[in-house]
């Protein structure tokens, strides 16, 4: 036995190396299939179950609206490139102690596809008519892209209707440097619609929507394959790259003389107002853009961004928008 013991206890001791090796041979692979599950969280994600959506009644179509929470109202708009979705993250947020309602666009997500009423000012009425369903009077307004543009013809045709407003990285047609940004190259898609082009977009919506994320982000890999995804899907649903292109883009034109004569009859909105910019994009000089259109103007500026700002810093945006709103 005395012989024995040294060689049972090394037995044993090969033994559990043996199992101590199994273990990591199961539990490596394990760990490295977990890794692309952790990669996918930072696509877009769902709201919370605590929103509900439906659609909503407006002229000539339906308006897809989540709404959520409790409180003073604020309404999300997104622009081109997304859709209501880009906005989960602060939606989260804002309804612990706000409603919090986020339509997507005229003929954008899964809203209808009407063909006409893409004029930011008739997209205002619309949302009018949706505040009123909701027996809502008052709002802050959030915006970004398009949405600023639907967002400053709310402020200005219903100024009794929005108390501030946080506005995000793009111009507004017809106001300030518009007519200089329609030389940009980088706007290129301003008028590029038509059956001919949406023909060749068809089935392509991920190549077109790459070129933009590509382009106006900071870095291209801020935009994860998810987001990607998820809005190229939604941007091949029938009607809405002809919508997008032949509608909120086509009306630009006619925006801008809108706004033009608005402004000349009614001057500057005074409500409070932050203008945030993506250091790689707007950045400082979106504050100096709104300055044209607002007399009460704070200025933000969100590092390592371009114009994707939900996309590539929401906490950023996130920490700037939550204060400013509680102060407003």
């Amino acid at each position: 036995m005395d012989r024995a013991d040294p060689l049972l206890a090394r037995i044993k001791e090969a033994d559990m190396s043996c199992l101590k090796s199994m273990a990591r041979a199961v539990l490596v692979p394990l760990m490295l299939c977990a890794l692309p599950m952790t990669e996918a969280a930072a696509g877009v994600q769902p709201f919370p179950d605590s929103f509900h959506d439906s659609q909503m009644a407006v002229a000539g179509g339906t308006q897809f609206v989540r709404v959520g929470g409790k409180g003073p109202a604020v309404v999300l708009l997104h622009g081109f490139g997304d859709t209501g979705d880009m906005w989960e993250p602060l939606a989260t947020r804002l309804a612990k102690d706000h409603l919090v309602i986020v339509p997507d666009l005229r003929g954008m997500g899964l809203s209808s596809h009407p063909e006409d009423g893409y004029e930011k000012a008739a997209q205002a009425r619309d949302l009018v008519g949706i505040l009123d369903k909701l027996k809502v009077k008052k709002v802050q307004l959030v915006t970004h892209d398009i949405g600023n543009m639907v967002g400053y013809a709310l402020a200005t045709h219903y100024p009794d209707r929005v108390t501030a407003w946080v506005v995000m990285d793009a111009p507004l047609p017809g106001m300030g440097t518009w007519q200089t940004q329609l030389t940009n190259p980088k706007v290129w898609h301003f008028n590029f619609r038509g059956p001919d082009v949406e023909r060749l977009v068809a089935g392509r919506e991920r190549i077109l929507l790459d070129r933009f994320y590509n382009d106006l982000g900071a870095n291209p890999a801020g935009i994860d394959e998810e987001t990607r995804a998820h809005y190229a899907e939604l941007y091949a649903r029938p009607g809405a790259i002809h919508n997008a292109l032949g509608g909120q883009f086509e009306a630009f034109s006619r925006d801008a003389e809108e706004n033009k004569s608005t402004f000349a009859k009614s001057g500057k909105i005074a409500i409070p107002v932050l203008a945030i910019g993506g250091d790689h994009s707007y950045g400082a000089l979106m504050k100096t853009e709104v300055e044209y259109v607002a007399s009460n103007v704070e200025g933000a500026v969100i590092q390592d961004s371009g114009h994707w700002i939900m996309e590539e810093q929401p906490q950023q945006a996130i920490d700037l928008i939550i204060p400013f709103l509680a102060r407003h």
